[in-house]
């Protein structure tokens, strides 16, 4: 019986997806809008088993309210669709990405691990980009919403030589990824959040196109979640094609699902589907390839975080070491966790699972609060407080934004007690499943065997965040910098512990 793998192949947030193949391996890149660096780049062998490895946009610097300058910030701007690629010619990667309707930056690296370096500047706009390089080198790009345009780039990718709407559709379509398979140029479209769509072109990138249905309201593989949509197409070295597309699974944001796909005699691809449904489960792509788990201890060895980590807006990084620990020494003062610099995030991994971190908080200052958050546009957090010199172990909760990603509320204690012995372990499990309690939880330690709760926090679904539910690790202060915690590991454990 051959062996088989179940969807989604990743349970993170892992959106607007784009996947390349070079040679034997595969990669994938994907949004990550305010999170600094962004643009992760994970690995795979198989299709299924993944890794991270980097990020093509080492900062956001694109403007200071990514720094969070002078009360600004860049909440659910930054990296949206954006796409990936492998240039033969030069053998360097490419990312491109728009960046707020703007300016499109082109970042390259010799690796997909880095370094990454920005290569150029175009000033418009390649909105839900989609790059192909050409067998002749040539590198075109898709773009738009609705209006389907193609550009031409320079030789060296540096500018645009030609541009031209290719398709004008009657839906609101997007996500474009391009391709050139049999001589035929493809363009991949989404009609959010629930269909799929292809334009070919016999006759040349800039078209004529004619477009086919690929899906429409096709039953998920993710019980209470959205329809499989968006996504792109990767050929495997044995000439097999597949379709990675996500899922919105809101609290836990937009998650990766894997199907084969055929050609059929028009020329178009057709989803494999199994009763009419996207597969639960399908036969391995290839013969499987584990990499390091999602889960286990990150006890911040090295002097670098790994690559599974991203900031909440650019860190100031005179303010955090790595070495056998975490220290982060507060950047900010402020009563508002989402003003604060320096919080570290990473992805929760579902369908359950939690997060525990152990934290020196000795050096705390009056007023300084550090500690472990559930973060989105609702949120809270369990942590350790300076009230005057005496330590509290605090459940803090109300913390909102409005739609417009301003504070809308900083929140407040709900429950907590006094602490003492400088040490105290902090624990939240999460449950993201869409059909599931979408509770998170909120335990704290002082010996890390036996665990106390103290809160809980139903995450909510609204998707106009985008990103999903984080873990994030905070210090700031309240009244005068000056103070640190150390963090000495960070576990993550699934399907999730809670009080043992």
């Amino acid at each position: 019986m051959a062996q088989t793998f179940s969807n989604p192949v990743l349970w993170e947030d892992l959106a607007d997806l784009d996947i390349i193949r070079v040679d034997d391996t595969y990669y994938y890149s994907a949004s990550t809008m305010h999170y600094s660096p962004g643009a992760p780049v994970l690995r795979s062998y198989d299709l299924v088993n993944w890794e991270y490895i980097g990020h093509s946009v080492p900062t956001l610097d694109w403007s200071s309210k990514y720094d969070q300058a002078n009360g600004a910030n860049a909440y659910v701007k930054g990296i949206w669709a954006s796409t990936l690629r492998y240039r033969p010619s030069n053998k360097l990667f490419y990312w491109l990405g728009c960046i707020e309707f703007g300016n499109t930056y082109i970042y390259t690296a010799p690796s997909a691990s880095g370094p990454w370096v920005k290569k150029s500047t175009i000033n418009t706009c390649y909105y839900d980009a989609g790059m192909l390089i050409d067998d002749n080198d040539t590198i075109y790009v898709a773009y738009g919403a609705t209006q389907i345009s193609v550009a031409q780039l320079s030789a060296d990718g540096s500018a645009s030589v030609k541009s031209q709407v290719v398709y004008s559709s009657d839906l609101y379509i997007e996500g474009s990824r391009m391709y050139k398979i049999n001589g035929n140029y493809y363009i991949f479209v989404t009609k959010p959040a629930n269909g799929q769509y292809v334009l070919k072109s016999t006759t040349g990138p800039f078209g004529p196109y004619t477009i086919k249905q690929l899906l429409l309201d096709i039953p998920t593989p993710i019980p209470s979640g959205g329809i499989p949509h968006q996504g792109g197409l990767v050929q495997t070295q044995n000439g097999n094609w597949y379709y990675m597309a996500f899922v919105d699974s809101y609290p836990g944001g937009r998650i990766p699902v894997l199907a084969p796909i055929t050609w059929g005699s028009d020329g178009f691809p057709v989803l494999t589907t199994v009763n009419g449904r996207w597969g639960a489960t399908y036969p391995l792509p290839l013969p499987a390839h584990p990499l390091g788990k999602h889960t286990g201890s990150d006890l911040f060895s090295g002097s670098a975080l790994g690559p599974e980590w991203e900031w909440n807006h650019n860190p100031d990084k005179s303010k955090f070491t790595v070495n056998n620990g975490l220290t982060l020494s507060t950047v900010s003062v402020t009563e508002d966790l989402y003003a604060a610099r320096n919080t570290l995030t990473h992805r929760i991994l579902g369908p359950t699972s939690s997060g525990t971190i152990v934290l020196d908080y000795s050096n705390l200052k009056d007023g300084d609060r550090a500690g472990l958050a559930l973060l989105r546009d609702v949120s809270a957090w369990i942590g350790v407080r300076n009230v005057g010199g005496a330590f509290r172990i605090s459940f803090w909760s109300g913390l909102t934004m409005t739609s417009t990603w301003t504070t809308s509320s900083i929140g407040s204690e709900t429950a907590g007690a006094t602490i003492s012995g400088g040490k105290v372990w902090l624990r939240i499990f999460a449950d993201i499943q869409p059909a599931g309690t979408k509770k998170g939880t909120f335990y704290y330690s002082t010996d890390g065997i036996n665990f106390t709760q103290l809160g809980s926090l139903t995450m909510i679904t609204d998707w106009h965040f985008f990103m999903g539910y984080r873990y994030a690790i905070f210090n700031h202060a309240t009244k005068a910098l000056g103070g640190s915690v150390k963090v000495s590991s960070f576990t993550v454990d699934s399907p999730g512990r809670t009080t043992t």
